[in-house]
């Protein structure tokens, strides 16, 4: 089961007026369940998204990129589960391409001006005519309440949906964001399978758009890792649908813009917290937090290590606190420089290591009695900086390996 992870209820979720969502169950990879999400925009709404860097990107990705560099506005996006269209080459973009022109026809609008989603098994054709027939009753259930069908709708080997709302007031003036994702296996997002979609009421900029889409992946879906590998279809989006009573935010340095961009970020951390806790046979949720380095890109690069390592995630599985491989993790980095006297290594509130090796005040059953902890905290100290960063993994399972083993069945 997910890791101290609660299932939102609907009444949580705030709906973000000028954003309707409509669900469907198209068939495409199991019959009569939820795979089929359209998310509708208003007239005012702006749309910014940051995508995978895997180059065998996914066909939807590919066309996504493209029609919102046609700079026609976003009328719709379209996703659906149980299919990645991914590895399919040209059939696989011509297949994108009928997706979007069909629910254009449905919506009044042009291809272009819709943007394509879709997850689940890489290299298989996208069942394209089970997808449009799905289409019409996707349109015909469009409501701004919908937010928990919609998270549900995107699943694949999620064990539950993942959904999150927040309001903030800023000028006096409640703004209301809510966003949506799934994920739990092939994580490890590079943006810029996981998918996040994030909507907000207010009304900003698009280059101010783009910034904070960029800053809340950089500071949520580009610090988890559930096993080391990106995906050929991540995306996350961000919309704002401008119909909350507020002026336009378009100034990057203005107390308005860092209010929304802080709100947006908390949900979007939220969002990617729940993947990681939800991660495929996680049984524990650690945090891993890097102090003292020169810059936050080492810390991460350190902080990496530790959260890819199968031996330091099957460690912490079993409780055992053969805590030496954490050390080996952060030697291996890459940090050529890097002098391992003055590091200290943490887990929770025990000092493990220091002066280059065991800390003498360290015992393996205060090792051991965090270890058994479902949510763990291991820092590191370099000592060499004042950057920091903090990522987010979970173990790993005989589960994992089951699941993945089973995927396609």
């Amino acid at each position: 089961m997910p890791v101290n992870l609660a299932i939102p209820t609907p009444e949580q979720l705030l709906p973000v007026k000028g954003i309707s969502l409509g669900i469907a169950s198209a068939g495409i990879k199991k019959a009569e369940r939820k795979d089929l999400l359209v998310i509708k925009l208003g007239d005012k709404a702006k749309v910014a998204g940051v995508f995978t860097l895997n180059r065998f990107c996914a066909a939807p990705v590919i066309l996504a990129k493209a029609h919102l560099a046609c700079g026609q506005p976003i009328k719709a996006l379209l996703v659906n589960t149980g299919n990645a269209n991914a590895g399919t080459g040209d059939d696989g973009l011509a297949r994108a391409r009928r997706t979007c022109s069909e629910l254009a026809a449905q919506l009044g609008c042009s291809a272009e001006q819709i943007l394509p989603y879709s997850t689940g098994v890489i290299m298989e054709p996208l069942p394209v005519d089970k997808l449009v027939a799905g289409l019409p009753a996707a349109v015909a259930d469009l409501k701004e309440n919908n937010w928990f069908d919609a998270a549900q709708a995107i699943m694949t080997t999620d064990i539950q949906p993942k959904a999150v709302s927040k309001q903030v007031v800023i000028d006096g003036v409640s703004v209301t964001v809510t966003g949506i994702a799934k994920g739990s296996g092939m994580i490890h997002p590079n943006m810029a399978t996981m998918l996040g979609y994030v909507a907000t009421d207010a009304a900003v900029g698009q280059a101010a758009l783009d910034a904070m889409v960029r800053h809340a992946a950089d500071h949520s879906f580009n610090c988890i890792t559930v096993d080391g590998d990106t995906s050929t279809n991540d995306s996350f989006m961000l919309i704002a649908s401008g119909e909350a009573a507020l002026a336009e935010i378009g100034d990057v340095a203005s107390a308005q813009y860092t209010a929304l961009r802080d709100a947006v970020t908390e949900v979007a951390a939220q969002l990617a917290q729940a993947i990681v806790r939800d991660g495929e046979g996680a049984t524990k949720f650690m945090t891993i937090r890097v102090e003292g380095g020169i810059s936050r890109e080492e810390c991460r690069q350190v902080g990496y290590a530790i959260a890819h390592s199968p031996l330091v995630k099957t460690a912490f599985f079993a409780s055992d606190p053969n805590l030496g491989r954490i050390l080996a993790a952060i030697g291996y980095a890459g940090i050529a420089d890097l002098d391992v006297a003055k590091i200290r290594l943490y887990l929770g509130d025990v000092l493990v290591a220091e002066n280059g090796g065991r800390s003498p005040a360290y015992r393996e059953e205060d090792g051991a009695r965090v270890m058994k902890e479902a949510e763990i905290l291991v820092r590191v100290e370099l000592n060499r900086g004042v950057a920091d960063a903090t990522l987010w993994t979970c173990d790993f399972s005989y589960d994992y390996v089951r699941i993945n083993a089973e995927y396609r069945s």
